[in-house]
């Protein structure tokens, strides 16, 4: 019902409606349409808000933050990258390049294990036309099995060339059509190639069920899953995974139809990125041919292009390294960039990298020696990358003149097998979370206990890449912005206001202030105390949905209430990679985390740093007593930035992690990447931050296990 007092209030005592700062013409027009009728009362209003407002959409308004602020760091990190590689001038510039991503790429990599005894066994045999294949299992590390199929030429004086085949994606991994195709056609021209399956794929499911089907999802899925829980103990899937190649190589050497001096590896899609990583770690080979994998990170950055664990090696742009650098480090040897016109990994990326490839070869003497082609097609090992591939092989070792493939004739899935059924499983290799959580174990007891408040302070510092606590800006109040105030959204109070938060160049922190009466400008002065509340993924759904805000509100009528949405959460949740991929394992939070340890400052390390920021802004404030409460993932950054900052004097935490070993020791868990810190169980685990916290009057309120809800303690 319309009367005059409802349009006072709305012009002059509410939020701010769309239209305010329009001409005075649309003022009037709102004004008359009021007087008709055909906007409803506030009272009505206010009724259908209640009503809706668990349907509201959570309020996202900088879904392109993240994105822009880790192409913004990628992309200053190539351009200082490449100022180095164009000042190189000689050939000894180039030799000193080549020792350098040598290490740099062994600072990502290792240290490596000691070899242990390959134990290799010969389960069946395949006699064919020109060729036999020899299914063959052997250990790369003690009980834990790789399965391969050794193609040896008939007819032939030995020794011959040797080629790894390593696979990309696939159910069946070596024995999907096109790696069958490169390892035949190899045969079939003279070369004896070993080919094996990657852990996940094939014969190598680390997660079987009953059925011998994988519990989580063939590939992508495995790799996620074992590789995201590494690295709490400092593990990365990507060394496991060349690791195997390394032992592949080892056993391929020991086959007496081998020569020695002609030594190649070849793969496509994820078997493109293990070959790009093999050329980076291991110096026998003696020519190279990814396919369907070379770009630069910041094309992948760029494009939004989601990559598997192993595919992003840690601190590798933190180092320096690009793709290219992995194949420099075999300089001056041959190699061929094998790369798609319609592939995703972007064909702009692959030609960047040959021609940096090009000039350090040039110094070096051998252009010749650095080749690139490109199949017309979408991504795939095809016939035509095949047939560039062997071309150069061929070239390099003189052992055949074809140009093109020869007649190929593809085997079923159990003529390959090298075990029983198909699983590796069945002989009892151990799975890979067996090894983490056993590291995690060790890890546990090699840690010291009862650290001090000080200790514990320099630990979170250095693991979650925190240095740049100390310097003069980070002690300084942040920058902010005050929004527009809107109506409405069904909080506990009435009124609320938000606040940017400036805690980085690029990267604010979205902040809400609950009020019981209008608010347009900064923050009034003179009230002590403030809980900040970090969201779990999104402050305007938990205003609405979360019973602990209520209560807290409620219990503290002399304290002002505010939320938080660091970096990736809630108003900057990002809208990028696949169409609603936010919470999926391959989607945008993981792929800023991935990203994160790949720059080496782990994304709750970010996180933790908005948190401090804020509590910086909140004391700048005048706020001097601040009781951090968080929920979910949100509780991950509060825990260490209320065991670092001395302005918080009270923590509530619910539903937080009970502790990252008891993620490190189960096999299956539902924590993001997000969540987790790289290495941080060599040094200190949550439990550690919440006996320092018991002296901020610290309580958790039903923490979550490695399974989240469904393992609530």
């Amino acid at each position: 019902m319309f009367n005059r007092t409802n349009i006072q209030s709305k012009l002059i005592t509410t939020n701010r409606p769309v239209w305010w700062g329009k001409s005075h013409p649309t003022i009037i027009a709102v004004f008359v349409l009021l007087c008709a009728g055909m906007v409803p009362s506030e009272g009505a209003n206010r009724k259908s808000e209640i009503e809706n407002r668990k349907s509201l959409e959570p309020l996202n308004r900088f879904p392109r933050m993240v994105q822009e602020y880790f192409v913004q760091n990628v992309r200053r990190i190539e351009r200082r990258m490449n100022q180095r590689r164009e000042a190189l001038r000689t050939a000894a510039d180039a030799e000193a390049y080549v020792l350098d991503v040598q290490k740099r790429i062994q600072q990502s990599f290792g240290p490596w294990p000691e070899k242990t005894p390959l134990k290799p066994r010969i389960t069946g045999v395949v006699e064919r036309d020109t060729y036999k294949i020899e299914n063959i299992i052997f250990e790369s590390r003690p009980d834990f099995l790789v399965t391969a199929n050794l193609y040896i030429p008939k007819g032939r004086d030995f020794p011959l060339p040797g080629v790894i085949g390593t696979c990309g994606h696939s159910a069946t991994g070596k024995a999907i059509d096109a790696y069958q195709s490169f390892a035949q056609g190899l045969a079939r021209l003279g070369y004896v190639v070993l080919i094996y399956d990657p852990i996940g794929q094939g014969e190598r499911l680390q997660y079987p069920d009953e059925n011998l089907k994988s519990k989580i999802g063939v590939g992508v899925r495995e790799h996620l899953h074992a590789g995201n829980q590494q690295f709490l103990i400092g593990e990365f899937l990507g060394s496991w995974r060349a690791w195997d190649g390394i032992r592949a190589l080892d056993y391929l050497l020991t086959r007496p139809e081998v020569d020695h001096k002609h030594i190649g590896v070849t793969g496509n899609s994820g078997g493109g990125t293990m070959t790009t990583w093999l050329c980076g770690v291991e110096r026998r080979w003696t020519m190279g041919a990814p396919s369907c994998f070379v770009t630069t990170f910041r094309r992948n950055t760029e494009n939004e292009l989601p990559a598997d664990t192993e595919q992003c090696p840690p601190r590798a742009l933190a180092l320096g390294l690009d793709h290219s650098d992995f194949l420099a480090a075999m300089a001056p040897k041959p190699v061929i960039i094998l790369g798609k016109e319609k592939d995703y990994f972007d064909a702009r990326g692959c030609e960047e990298a040959y021609h940096r490839l090009q000039k350090l070869y040039k110094l070096l003497g051998a252009e010749e020696n650095i080749n690139q082609f490109f199949g017309p097609t979408y991504h795939g090992y095809s016939q035509e990358n095949r047939e560039a591939m062997y071309r150069l092989f061929n070239r390099v070792t003189g052992i055949s003149d074809a140009q093109t493939e020869p007649n190929l004739v593809i085997e079923k899935d159990e003529t390959l097998y090298c075990t029983p059924h198909g699983q590796v499983c069945e002989l009892n290799s151990r799975p890979i979370y067996s090894f983490t959580k056993e590291i995690s174990q060790k890890l546990v007891q090699k840690r010291r206990s009862n650290r001090s408040a000080a200790e514990l302070k320099r630990l979170i510092i250095r693991v979650l890449g925190l240095r740049g606590l100390n310097t003069p800006r980070s002690q300084e109040a942040p920058e902010y912005r005050i929004l527009r105030n809107w109506r409405s959204r069904g909080y506990p109070k009435k009124y609320w206001t938000t606040y940017v938060v400036e805690t980085e160049p690029g990267i604010q922190a979205v902040v809400y202030r609950l009020s019981d009466e209008v608010l347009y400008s900064r923050p009034p002065k003179g009230i002590q105390r403030a809980i900040l509340y970090v969201a779990h993924q999104s402050s305007d759904n938990e205003l609405r949905e979360e019973s602990l805000i209520k209560e807290l509100i409620d219990a503290n009528p002399d304290a002002v209430f505010y939320t938080c949405d660091v970096r990736g959460i809630g108003e900057s949740q990002p809208d990028t990679c696949n169409q609603n991929s936010y919470l999926s394992e391959y989607g945008s939070d993981y792929f800023y985390a991935i990203h994160s340890i790949m720059l080496n400052k782990p994304y709750p390390g970010q996180r933790t740093y908005d948190i401090l920021r804020v509590v910086q802004w909140l004391a700048a404030n005048g706020h001097e007593e601040i009781h951090l409460v968080a929920k979910g993932w949100g509780a991950i950054p509060a825990t260490f930035a209320a065991v670092l900052s001395d302005e918080i004097d009270q923590v509530t935490l619910k539903n937080t992690l009970t502790s990252y070993s008891d993620i490190a020791e189960s096999e299956m868990y539902s924590w993001p990447l997000s969540s987790l810190v790289p290495d941080i169980l060599k040094y200190f685990d949550l439990p550690d931050c919440y006996k320092v916290l018991e002296a901020k009057n610290l309580k958790q309120i039903d923490p979550w296990g490695p399974n989240g809800p469904q393992t609530v303690q």
